[in-house]
């Protein structure tokens, strides 16, 4: 196994306050099931901030960016039956981490974390 690539983001919580008011944005961001996930979570803001961070950090540990036909609301994140985030392997994004490192299959890591102020991500790519 092998590290093909890391990515961190850090993000203002508050800048999330007014734009998870737009439906649009939240669309254009944000996949199905994060947002109909989002319905249980009391603290929306620091949700979806938390999820913008892991995003932009995936592109990040990707090298790339959101480019090539990769969107925002095509990463989303999920979370395990303990809570845990992980990135939902679709297979768009199989098929962009496949072109890029020419790999089938790989294993992606994730840590989010916040504070009043603050959201960051974390993220590690790996080949199997």
């Amino acid at each position: 196994m092998k590290v093909l690539g890391i990515g961190v983001d850090i993000v203002e919580n508050k800048r999330f306050r007014n734009l998870i008011k737009n439906k649009n944005f939240l669309m254009r961001i944000f996949g199905k099931k994060e947002i109909e996930l989002s319905k249980k979570i009391k603290d929306k803001i620091n949700f979806f901030a938390k999820r913008f961070a892991a995003k932009e950090s995936f592109a990040k540990s990707l090298g790339t960016g959101i480019r090539d036909n990769l969107n925002f609301n095509d990463i989303q994140i999920l979370n395990d039956g303990l809570g845990k985030p992980y990135y939902l392997k679709s297979k768009k994004i199989i098929r962009v981490i496949n072109k890029r490192y020419k790999i089938k299959t790989c294993n992606l890591f994730l840590a989010i974390s916040d504070e009043k102020d603050y959201s960051i991500a974390f993220t590690i790519l790996q080949s199997k």
